[in-house]
């Protein structure tokens, strides 16, 4: 654990007993916000015995001062601040920063780590030849992991602890460049170049939609939007592809390695790519005659097999902090580009159902963070296929604040799972001529 950690922590005992009649006291360990664990670490040594639990939802892989997050009270906090207070006042680079390091930048320390991120936000030009190799149908998320791990290639002997700020700021600033690239490449447009003027998202947003025939001047409202989900996304507790970077970096793998681990686990549709699932859920109604009662009904019937995707959370169970704050920057974003699209429409009326039908009322169906960022992704133009690609852009300050975390604490172990096995027992090997 990092220093800040080395408070103490309360603890008490808890007594387990087994069925063949042993028993093992086992500390109980306090957090800072009064959740409660109980450690295992030497159950197995003293009893033979391990515990269950698959997807390790009862499971506390480690002790972290990142981020708090409450499901049954709705409370999302990076390094103590409500993330409604970042949402209305940071910026997405301060909002990294505050994550990696532990504390809001001053002007000094926020000026030096803006000229890293322009300073490191070109690429090797040599990359160029790599995104050439890549079929014009790959997805962008196959080029963006691969692009990430052949960084080390070219910062092989920084890769590791030896210089974590330059590594932070070098990851943070030429992901954005490695997005945008593999945006071009998959609809065969030219890169463009990142321009040292803009700030980190209105740069991004250059490099996206940009072409060499005509200026581009992103939108103002656009460029809030973007920051806005960005820090919404920053840092979620250990998250199925956070959790991913921590197992990766636990064998002491570079950021580089171990963030790519990440992207790979967050491209999963159980993950990264909820939102691109509320995209197509409405293209679905749209083509079938855009009745959206029809599908609210489906949704209410357990035997249709249908179910409304952007609504609900796994782990918030009253509502999604995150989703209250931006479904005021959604309105103010279809507002101001005034887009007529039919799948915005389509949301719309749903996200009116949702909030006065009785039925996802009194289940806390409430239009999540993953339904609001799919309809404001669309609006400014994102392509589908890049939604999980900007979950990874927002999600990069809390994979590399993980990995640090993990990396400077000195008693991490390497993450090492047991299991109960299952299989056949002992038999003998038989010889081919007498297998049957």
């Amino acid at each position: 654990m990092s220093q800040n950690a080395a408070r103490e922590l309360k603890s008490n005992n808890a007594v387990l007993y087994l069925p063949d009649g042993q028993s093992i006291e086992l500390p109980v360990i306090t957090g800072s916000e009064n959740e409660k664990a109980i450690d295992i670490g030497k159950l197995r040594s003293q009893t033979g015995h391990i515990t269950m639990d698959p997807g390790y939802g009862n499971t506390g892989s480690c002790q972290s001062e990142i981020t708090f997050l409450d499901g049954e009270k709705g409370i999302l906090r990076y390094r103590g601040i409500p993330i409604e207070q970042l949402a209305a006042k940071a910026t997405f680079v301060e909002t990294a920063y505050l994550i990696i390091y532990g504390h809001l930048p001053n002007q000094k320390e926020l000026e030096l780590f803006r000229y890293n991120l322009n300073h490191h936000a070109m690429l090797h030009e040599d990359m160029k030849h790599f995104f050439a190799s890549f079929s014009g149908q790959a997805h962008p998320m196959a080029i963006l992991s691969a692009m990430v791990a052949s960084l080390s290639g070219y910062y092989g002997e920084e890769s590791g602890m030896d210089d974590p700020d330059m590594n932070a700021a070098r990851l943070i600033s030429k992901i954005r460049t490695l997005a945008a690239f593999s945006y071009k490449k998959s609809i065969g447009q030219p890169f463009i170049y990142p321009q040292d003027s803009l700030s980190y998202c209105a740069n991004f947003l250059r490099m996206m939609f940009a072409v060499p025939t005509r200026d581009y001047e992103p939108d103002p409202v656009v460029v809030d939007a973007l920051n806005l989900l960005l820090i919404l996304h920053a840092d979620h507790e250990q998250n199925c592809s956070t959790a991913t970077v921590r197992t990766v970096a636990s064998s002491h793998a570079s950021l580089y390695a171990s963030v790519a681990a990440g992207i790979l686990a967050l491209w999963g549709p159980l993950h990264g790519g909820a939102n691109q699932k509320v995209i197509e859920m409405l293209e679905r109604i749209r083509m079938d005659g855009g009745n959206i009662k029809k599908f609210v009904d489906m949704a209410k019937d357990k035997d249709s097999g249908f179910r409304l995707m952007g609504f609900g959370h796994r782990v918030y169970k009253n509502f999604d902090p995150r989703a209250t704050v931006i479904k005021n920057a959604c309105d103010k974003v279809l507002d101001k580009l005034g887009i007529e699209d039919p799948i915005l429409d389509l949301a719309k009326q749903l996200e009116d159902v949702a909030l006065s039908d009785d039925y996802f009322v009194e289940r806390k169906l409430y239009p999540n963070v993953d339904f609001y960022s799919g309809i404001i992704y669309r609006a400014i133009g994102i392509p589908v296929n890049m939604f999980t690609v900007m979950f990874a852009l927002g999600r990069l300050p809390g994979w590399i604040g993980q990995w640090r975390e993990l990396m400077e604490d000195p008693g991490h172990r390497i993450t090492r799972p047991r299991q109960i096995y299952q299989g056949q027992t002992a038999v003998d090997y038989i010889p081919i001529e007498k297998r049957a």
